[in-house]
């Protein structure tokens, strides 16, 4: 099992789409991925979170870990073994809080910002834990499945006005 090979064989690990794929707790999360990340794991070539409120039962899981409404996805490369990682973490809506990756992997910090800017998601110790896409004063988390559908008018510059 790729979890033994990486150094984390206490992580649950399936396959999806031909990748390897490993569900750590968000106890465990900082510490397989800097196993990973010392297993050749140099490139964190994605972090994106998921809102699975009205989907749960759509997604697979393994045995022991306990679905949450959201999930942290992050992508490893290894280049020189020519190989990736995903690793799927669950985030509760009640604690939406998971430790920052930037320490480890430094691209990561706008997909963090991303994440917390539309979802929600703190990225704890993150060096600027801000909005990345939204305006500062905007409430809310857009890609939250519970997010209110609303109209936002948009003028362009220098566009005619209303005929």
């Amino acid at each position: 099992m790729v979890g033994d090979i990486l150094g984390v064989e206490s992580i649950p690990t399936t396959s999806s789409r031909g990748q390897d794929v490993l569900h750590p707790t968000r106890e465990q999360y900082l510490g397989a991925i800097s196993a990973i990340k010392s297993a050749d794991y140099v490139t964190c070539s994605d972090l994106c979170a998921v809102d699975y409120l009205s989907a749960q039962e759509r997604r697979s899981l393994p045995e022991g870990i306990q679905p949450e409404r959201f999930e942290i996805v992050v992508s490893l490369l290894s280049i020189s073994k020519m190989h990736r990682v995903r690793l799927r973490v669950q985030v509760p809506e009640s604690d939406p809080v998971i430790e920052t990756l930037f320490y480890l992997y430094p691209g990561t910090e706008n997909m963090e910002r991303e994440a917390f800017d539309l979802f929600g998601i703190v990225f704890s110790n993150h060096p600027d834990m801000t909005r990345i896409l939204m305006p500062p004063g905007w409430e809310g988390h857009p890609l939250r499945k519970d997010y209110g559908i609303g109209r936002v008018p948009v003028q362009f510059r220098d566009a005619p006005g209303p005929r």
